[in-house]
């Protein structure tokens, strides 16, 4: 086993070359406009395809008093696999923050827990 000392070396125990570090300071400010554009590029590529991929994106939202379904659970799926995958119709009692919602059955009983925009759907009559 050789020791440490013995092989290159290090950083620190190099002696110091003034010339050197001057000349590599200035290959890294020749190197900093293409950095940048690289960058600049970089940042415009990563906005095109996210407002591609946004496209793509169908928002939703409901205003109080609206008729939607509810996405059904696993557990509540005893009927067969071919059993609809939709519950309801509900109505919106509230709107809470972001995108959940308190519900209510059309009776007015109130749904115990909120639920996000994602497992909601219009009703349509």
């Amino acid at each position: 086993m050789i020791p440490v000392e013995v092989g290159e070396l290090t950083i620190r125990r190099q002696m110091f070359d003034l010339t050197l570090n001057e000349e590599s300071l200035a290959v890294n400010l020749d190197l900093v406009s293409e950095l940048r554009k690289s960058k600049i590029q970089e940042t415009a590529c990563k906005l095109r395809a996210s407002r591609r991929y946004n496209t793509k994106v169908r928002s939703r939202s409901f205003q109080k008093r609206d008729l939607i379904w509810r996405m059904r659970s696993d557990a509540r799926r005893n009927e067969g696999k071919f059993s609809s995958n939709l519950e309801g119709p509900f109505r919106v009692r509230e709107i809470a923050m972001g995108d959940a919602y308190n519900l209510e059955w059309l009776s007015g009983k109130i749904v115990r827990r909120m639920w996000n925009v994602t497992h909601l759907n219009f009703y349509y009559n």
